[in-house]
C-alpha cells in the first residue's frame, strides 16, 4: 500500500477495538430471576431481566465479536456484553482472576494455566484465521512472495533491505527498492504473537535458538523495529509507515486495505491467505476432544501455512443461574449465526464437527438451557 495516510476504517477499529464494547445483546430464551425459575428457560423463549456480561482478551477477533454482539442487539434487549480488546494475555490473566465472565485467546491455554482457574475452565474455538504479513512499500501493491527463508529473516532482524537476495529471488520482475524494512510487531502479550512465533519455531532452528515462541517475545532491539498495542495497533503503523511489514490477523488487513505477501507453504507453494486457503489448512487438521490444536505447519499443496483458531474461556462452574443460560445463549449465536458473519469479515466459518464439539462442551454451563444448533 503505497498511502501513508490511516484510513477511517482503521481508526475507527482502534477507537472501538481498545476502548470497552458496550452493546445490548438479546437471546431468545428465558433466564431465572423473579416470577421464574431455572426450569422455566427453554429453547423459544426470552430473557425476561437483564443480564450484563463482561468479557476480554483477545484483538484477533474482536471484530468479529463486535457484529455478532451488534446483531444480536438488533434483535434483543435484555442481554448486554462489554468485551474489551485486550490481547491474549491480559485476556488470560482477567480471566484467572475472576474478574471477567469469559475472556478469548489466540492461543489455547496450557494445563498449567488451566489449573490455576478454580472455577473451571471450558476452552472454547469460536473461530479461526489466518495471520498474514501485511506490508506497505510503495510501488508494490500486490503480487509479493516470501519464502520462509525470507520472512524467517525479516522478523528475526538478518534480512533488512527490501532488496535483499532472498525477496529479490522469489519476486521476479518485481521493482524491489534498496530502502529499509520497518518490522512492525506486538508490544502487548499477545496470542497472534504466540501463533506466530509458534509456526517460526517450528519451521526455523534459527528462529527457536534465537527468539523462540511465547505471547510476549525479545524482538531484536535496532532501530527498524516498532512495536504497536493490538491488531489495531500495528494495522494502523503499517498503513503511516512505507516500507513496513508486520503481521496482522487477516481480517484487519483485508478489511483496511492493507496489501498482503503470499507465504511458502511446507510444500513449497506459495499461497495467498483466502478464506478458502485458511479452509483447507482446517480441513487437514482434526481437532481432539479436548478442543485444542496447534496448526504449527499445516500439511496440504494448497494450504495456508500460518492459521489458528481463536477460543472463547468460559468458567465450568458458574453460581448465577440467569448468567449461565446468558452465556450459553451467546455461544449458541456464535456457532450459529455468528458464523454467518464470519468470510466478510475475514474469519473462517467452522467446520460442523467443531460447531458440534464445541456445542456439546458448552452445555455443561448451565442444566437448564440446552444450545440447538442449526
Amino acid at each position: 500500500m503505497a498511502g501513508n495516510a490511516p484510513s477511517k476504517r482503521v481508526l475507527v477499529a482502534k477507537i472501538v477495538g481498545l476502548s470497552a464494547i458496550l452493546v445490548t445483546i438479546a437471546s431468545c430464551r428465558p433466564a431465572t430471576g423473579p416470577g421464574t425459575t431455572p426450569g422455566d428457560a427453554g429453547t423459544g423463549s426470552a430473557l425476561t431481566q437483564r443480564v450484563n456480561l463482561t468479557g476480554a482478551g483477545a484483538s484477533f477477533p474482536a471484530p468479529l465479536y463486535q457484529n455478532w454482539a451488534i446483531t444480536l442487539a438488533q434483535q434483543e434487549p435484555n442481554l448486554q456484553v462489554n468485551y474489551q480488546s485486550i490481547g491474549s494475555g491480559a485476556g488470560i490473566e482477567q480471566f484467572t482472576a475472576g474478574t471477567v465472565d469469559f475472556g478469548a485467546s489466540d492461543t489455547a491455554m496450557t494445563d498449567q494455566q488451566m489449573a490455576a482457574v478454580t472455577r473451571g475452565t471450558l476452552l472454547l474455538p469460536m473461530s479461526a484465521g489466518s495471520i498474514v504479513m501485511a506490508y506497505n512499500l510503495q510501488g508494490v501493491d500486490t503480487g509479493l512472495k516470501l519464502t520462509r527463508d525470507a520472512y524467517v529473516g525479516i522478523l528475526s532482524g538478518r534480512i533488512t533491505r527490501w532488496n535483499d537476495p532472498a525477496i529479490v529471488n522469489a519476486n521476479p520482475g518485481v521493482n524491489l527498492p534498496d530502502q529499509q524494512i520497518t518490522v512492525v510487531h506486538r508490544s502487548d502479550g499477545s496470542g497472534t504473537t504466540g501463533v506466530l512465533t509458534k509456526h517460526l519455531s517450528e519451521i526455523s532452528p534459527e528462529w527457536k535458538d534465537s527468539i523462540g515462541q511465547g505471547n510476549a517475545v525479545e524482538w531484536p532491539r535496532t532501530g527498524n523495529f516498532v512495536g504497536a498495542r493490538g491488531n489495531e495497533g500495528v494495522t494502523a503503523q503499517i498503513q503511516n509507515v512505507n516500507g513496513s511489514l508486520g503481521y496482522v490477523e487477516y481480517g484487519f488487513a483485508a478489511n483496511n486495505g492493507l496489501s498482503v505477501a503470499a507465504l511458502e507453504n511446507r510444500e513449497g507453494n506459495f499461497v495467498v491467505p483466502t478464506d478458502e486457503t485458511a479452509a483447507n489448512t482446517l480441513a487437514a487438521v482434526e481437532l481432539p476432544d479436548n478442543l485444542r490444536a496447534f496448526i504449527t505447519d499445516p500439511e496440504g499443496a494448497d494450504s495456508y501455512p500460518i492459521v489458528t483458531y481463536t477460543w472463547q474461556m468460559h468458567f465450568k462452574e458458574q453460581p448465577d443461574a440467569t448468567k449461565a443460560i446468558a452465556l450459553e445463549k451467546w455461544i449458541e449465536f456464535g456457532l450459529n449465526e455468528g458464523q454467518d458473519a464470519a468470510p466478510a469479515l475475514g474469519y473462517v466459518r467452522l467446520p460442523d464437527i467443531v460447531r458440534q464439539k464445541v456445542a456439546a462442551a458448552a452445555d455443561v454451563i448451565s442444566p437448564d438451557y440446552t444450545i440447538t444448533l442449526k
